[in-house]
């Protein structure tokens, strides 16, 4: 499994670098008071995916620290919880076998008025 990571790491950066060496040339980006940047195309490319998977990232990121927090502090009440509502001594020992009864005392169905 860890080859075939490699190797779709490996085709996804061949793929890139053909990307770039076809898309070598310049862009001009017009900026503020007539100001006019010539930037690579997979420079600027580059840059516009960092810019919009950074923030996700760090929004993603956070989320998860915030469910993390909130799932310790949960199961902290939770172990809270069950050390109060359980004793501290040693758990009971279990009844010992309880003494047949004897047939006498044990009540018969017989229909009322039989005796």
């Amino acid at each position: 499994m860890q080859f075939l990571k490699i190797l779709f790491w490996c085709l996804l950066a061949f793929v890139a670098a053909i990307f770039t060496i076809g898309n070598w040339g310049t862009v001009p980006i017009h900026l503020w008071a007539g100001l006019i940047a010539d930037v690579n195309l997979p420079l600027l490319l580059l840059v516009t995916f960092l810019a919009g998977l950074l923030p996700t990232m760090l929004y993603y990121s956070t989320i998860r620290w915030r469910l993390r927090n909130r799932l310790s502090t949960t199961e902290r009440a939770i172990s809270d919880l069950r050390d109060t509502l359980t004793p501290a001594t040693a758990p009971l020992m279990p009844d010992p076998e309880p003494e047949p009864i004897p047939p006498a005392a044990v009540p018969s169905a017989a229909p009322p008025g039989v005796a």
